[in-house]
């Protein structure tokens, strides 16, 4: 297992030297540059606009630029933030953990909903159960979540006034409130998760019905929820892990619309509004910053199928 681990760190260290270079050059394909952005509203002295590209280093060659970012990168040296002059690990230490948190709460809610709807489903085959699960698959997977998400709001101002996001609230401030704020941002994303999670656990549930051990376990006189808890589910579990471990990876970079509607400071906002004032250390930080997470929500997405499964071995 611990030469594993290695492997896959090594092989993580590599991917993310590959994206360095690939969001490097991506954020620089986009048109215009700092600069320009700047004083597209003002009009500037050819000496003025070739001191300020001096300034924010978007005159020299791209080759050079690449290097100097990748040794602060060495050094744990994120940059400075050219919109703000603030150091970006500033930034991302206040933004990061509000799309963490609504990532993991949207997570918890998708889990908590798709697992009982999709045995249901799966235990109750082509039942008005059976039925309903399918169509709020379909409905997840179907419905975009800016579309959801504005629904939401709509709903919570005129039933429920006390659920509409007044403003973020960090959990340590307020627990509670914080929760409160959250919910329905979470909910957006959950809601929508849960479709794909409900489909692929009544997938899997049906297959793990039909295998022999299920037949032998019944066979002994072992009680359906028994055999259903005890023996299927886990073993079904493992592509429902594989799912929510991509899912949860794509709403760390994906939370940027739901971010927007119910004006939550997170780390997708941050990233859009980078983008618009083509701020590269800050895309270039942010991007890598998720990739990163990606990349060890996979690993550990691998190291819990061992876990679920004993025939499962690393070496």
């Amino acid at each position: 297992m611990g030469g594993y681990v290695l492997r896959r760190l090594a092989e993580t260290l590599a991917v993310l030297l590959g994206i360095t270079l690939v969001v490097f050059c991506l954020v620089r394909l986009m048109p215009g540059n700092p600069v320009e952005v700047m004083t597209a509203q003002v009009d500037i002295a050819p000496e003025q606009l070739a001191r300020l590209r001096e300034l924010y280093g978007v005159d020299r060659p791209l080759v050079p630029q690449y290097l100097e970012w990748l040794g602060g990168l060495a050094r744990g040296n994120l940059g400075v933030s050219l919109r703000t002059g603030r150091p970006i690990l500033q930034d991302l230490l206040v933004r990061l953990p509000v799309t963490l948190e609504l990532a993991l709460l949207a997570s918890l809610l998708s889990v908590v909903l798709a697992l009982p709807i999709g045995l249901v489903a799966a235990t109750r085959r082509n039942s008005a159960a059976d039925l309903g699960a399918r169509l709020f698959a379909a409905l997840g997977l179907a419905v975009p979540n800016f579309w959801l998400g504005t629904m939401l709001v709509l709903l919570a101002s005129l039933y429920a006034p006390a659920l509409v996001p007044s403003g973020f609230v960090a959990f340590p401030d307020h627990p509670l409130l914080n929760l409160k704020t959250m919910l329905l941002p979470a909910l957006t994303l959950g809601l929508l998760m849960a479709g794909a999670v409900v489909r692929i656990t009544r997938t899997t549930v049906l297959e793990e019905l039909r295998a022999a051990y299920v037949t032998t376990a019944r066979a002994k006189g072992l009680a359906e929820p028994w055999v259903v808890w005890r023996h299927v589910l886990k073993n079904a579990l493992i592509p429902v892990v594989t799912l929510i471990g991509i899912q949860l990876g794509f709403l760390l970079g994906g939370t940027v619309i739901v971010e927007q509607i119910f004006a939550l400071p997170g780390l997708g906002r941050l990233i859009l509004g980078a983008i618009a004032q083509r701020d590269y250390p800050t895309v270039q930080a942010c991007v890598l910053i998720v990739a990163m997470l990606v990349v060890l929500l996979n690993l550990a997405t691998d190291l819990l199928y061992e876990y679920l499964d004993p025939r499962i071995q690393y070496r």
